[in-house]
């Protein structure tokens, strides 16, 4: 299969045209996408109250391919219902993960007991009263509770609620497998844990630095703003251990000269080693200081730990830094004098910052490199994580981690007139290690696919089978359900975010808070998410408990908690009146004034980390998304950028294929750190760095260890070594 020239395009169009048949037609996909609802895809964000397919500055159309597999998806219909007669556990674990999410919309709520094999449908009064009977004989810290950013803000801030009550602070989110690692360095260097600037600052900026991201398939819409940072003489720097096609060029459909001619997105690349981000940033600003382009008077006015950082500079060794991250001196430099040429610049990352067992030391160096020049605190500047699901920022802004900011912890203890638990709580990974040694009962899961975003795929199944119970609400199957059951398992059927009865609120990765109307159920059957929940508190506490959570089962009630307990979030208790959606408070930095104890940055000196030397036929490896898929939710089975047809594949460069002593579409053994995985097929992919190796998310993730960030608790998804092992190939 051949890869595509360029990103986007007529083929993008095309492909929007066939899933609008898919869900029924062009007009009522239309209708959905035009509704008043936020995207359900990433956090760049678009849509609500502005009307869908338009973003916080008025733009329109933003529309992208990943809004449209979401919404079809959510346009399917339901599981018919001999399904679960004809997929006893054994045959849907034979399933792949496209398969599973295109069986349909979840309408009725299954339970599956282990000695029968399979799911079976159960009506909601005897699935409520399991999940309430259950929990009522479960001491709280033997239950954990996990949360995907794909949910409400309501229904986030009701359950963490909820478990707290109960008595546990095993609360987590999917931040801690993808982006933990961001808000903790972020937070230790600049004060807040979000992106500093707003969407309108890549229309000031001159210099766009793109580390560990590839938009163009994971973001689409963010690149109409990288689009128009090459149009007006600007430069986009990438940095990854592979060339994305649809980083070099793109077709956005939504610009006519573009749509027609394309527009190339990167100026240039630089390739690092996996793995070799820490010591090439720190190159870079050992570099830009020898060029004396660094801010003396911003590092002595504005920093701490300045002098201590340009010590350790001084002190690494050039050679080192080379070597530890893979990228030549002319390349080093010639980055350096652009960005000390740059008025404004944005550092942009992703997962290949943050997936590695050194993320928040990544991320710190990136502020470093930011603060070296004074490029925090002033529009067009700053830092900017790009986030995955549409609010995975908005549940750790309400209060779904296992510790609560003090202000939060003492608001809710005051506004609600309740007792609190402060025992420690357990982040995600600790709690799949808990699982896994027998000192847990009981999950609950609010969306996502907890097993599939795990490392080590093994563990993982292992660890959610020692449970007595997992509860899962879901709108379709994943890969989770199959293979993440306990002893029973129990889905839940819930309305998607169109769907809901009442409005429901997300925030983006700009700090930027939307509502969402909601709209008519689709199915008869899936119940709102807040409803659920509130009536599972209801059974577990009491009518007569400690919180009315038949009046939070209302989500302005909801919204008015909210908006006296969360700092910066005030205008959300005059939300259903105004109708106006907000920027939160105390986040975005266009002054130099951090919100800080002492109101100034920090900058943190690191070590870099050696590169281990490579034995014929290893690779280091870093697991990646396709084009077709969005987290761990596969919508097609090819990867059309990368002309990739299927995902059973290993991507080698052709040095690293003949040291192992293979050649393209030879079937091999991929050996990692955690299991192996055979039969893969070998693909030739020249745009990887020599000594780097890609296989797709989430079936790597058998390789992967569970070795984690000590700081941020988020796993090294990328930059484990694995050996590539000939097979004997099928004879002709």
């Amino acid at each position: 299969m051949a890869g595509a020239r360029a990103g986007g395009g007529w083929a993008a169009i095309g492909y929007s045209w066939r899933k609008a048949r898919e869900a029924g037609g062009i007009l009522p996909l239309w209708r959905a996408m035009r509704s008043r609802n936020a995207c359900k895809t990433c956090a760049v964000g678009m849509g609500g109250q502005k009307g869908g397919m338009v973003n916080e500055v008025g733009s329109f159309p933003e529309l992208c391919k990943k809004s449209l597999q979401a919404m079809a998806a959510d346009m399917q219909p339901g599981i018919p219902g001999d399904f679960w007669h004809r997929y006893p556990i054994a045959r849907m674990r034979q399933l792949t993960p496209r398969e599973l999410e295109s069986a349909g919309r979840l309408t009725r709520p299954v339970l599956y007991r282990r000695e029968t094999g399979r799911y079976e449908p159960v009506s909601w009064d005897e699935a409520l009263g399991l999940v309430a009977s259950t929990l009522r004989a479960t001491p709280a810290d033997e239950t954990f509770w996990y949360f995907s950013g794909r949910s409400s803000n309501e229904a986030g801030f009701l359950l963490q609620l909820f478990a707290r009550l109960y008595g546990t602070n095993n609360v987590n989110n999917c931040s801690y497998y993808c982006h933990q690692a961001s808000g903790a360095g972020l937070t230790s260097s600049v004060g807040t844990g979000t992106a500093t600037v707003v969407l309108e600052d890549l229309d000031k900026t001159d210099l766009v630095i793109l580390v560990g991201a590839n938009p163009a398939s994971n973001h689409p819409r963010l690149i109409e703003s990288l689009r128009r940072v090459r149009a007006r003489g600007g430069d986009v720097v990438v940095v990854n251990p592979l060339r994305e096609p649809g980083l070099e060029r793109f077709k956005v459909p939504s610009h006519p000269w573009s749509l027609l001619f394309g527009s190339e997105i990167a100026s240039w690349f630089v390739q690092p080693d996996i793995g070799g981000d820490l010591a090439l940033l720190t190159a870079i600003s050992k570099r830009v200081v020898e060029l004396d382009a660094h801010d003396a008077g911003f590092l002595a006015m504005h920093c701490n730990g300045w002098q201590e950082y340009a010590d350790s500079l001084e002190a690494h060794a050039w050679e080192d830094l080379i070597a530890c991250s893979g990228v030549a001196m002319a390349d080093i430099d010639r980055i350096a004098r652009r960005y000390a040429d740059s008025d404004s610049t944005i550092f942009s990352w992703a997962m290949g910052i943050t997936h590695h067992a050194h993320g928040v030391k990544n991320v710190q160096a990136l502020a470093n490199l930011a603060l070296l020049r004074g490029m925090v605190g002033k529009p067009g500047a700053g830092l900017m994580p790009i986030r995955g699901h549409s609010n995975v920022q908005g549940m750790g802004s309400v209060g779904v981690t296992p510790t609560l900011k003090k202000a939060v912890f003492d608001a809710l203890e005051d506004r609600l007139d309740v007792q609190l638990p402060t025992s420690p709580g357990l982040d995600t990974m600790a709690c799949m290690e808990a699982s896994d040694a027998g000192h847990m009962r009981l999950g609950v899961c609010l969306g996502g696919n907890l097993y599939g975003s795990n490392p080590d795929a093994d563990f993982a199944a292992s660890a959610l089978r020692n449970l007595d119970l997992t509860v899962y609400l879901s709108t379709t199957l994943n890969t989770g359900h199959a293979w993440g059951t306990g002893a029973q398992s129990l889905i839940l059927p819930v309305l998607a975010r169109d769907e809901e009865p009442e409005p429901t609120t997300q925030e983006s990765m700009f700090n930027y808070v939307r509502m969402s109307d909601g709209g008519p159920a689709r199915l008869e059957g899936p119940r709102s998410e807040v409803q659920v929940i509130a009536e599972l508190a209801r059974r577990v506490l009491g009518v007569q408990g400690p919180v009315d959570f038949e009046s939070l089962e209302h989500t302005r009630s909801i919204r008015q908690v909210i908006g006296a307990v969360i700092p910066g979030w005030e205008a959300m208790s005059a939300m259903d009146t105004t109708r106006e959606e907000f920027q939160i408070g105390g986040r975005t930095l266009h002054q130099p004034r951090f919100p800080t104890e002492d109101g100034r940055a920090r900058l943190f000196a690191h070590a870099v980390p050696d590169s281990r030397s490579l034995e014929p036929g290893e690779t280091r490896l870093m697991t990646v998304r396709s084009e077709g898929q969005f987290n761990t939710v596969v919508y097609e089975e090819e990867d059309l950028y990368r002309g990739v047809s299927s995902r059973d594949v290993i991507l080698m460069h052709p040095r690293d294929m003949d040291a192992a002593g293979v050649k393209a579409g030879d079937r091999v053994a991929v050996h990692g750190p955690a299991g192996s995985l055979y039969p893969v097929r070998v693909t030739r992919f020249e745009r990887l760095k020599p000594g780097n190796s890609a296989m797709y998310f989430p079936e790597a993730n058998k390789l992967v260890s569970r070795t984690v960030d000590p700081t941020s608790r988020t796993p090294a998804f990328k930059g484990a070594i694995v050996r590539v092992e000939a097979m004997d190939q099928p004879s002709a």
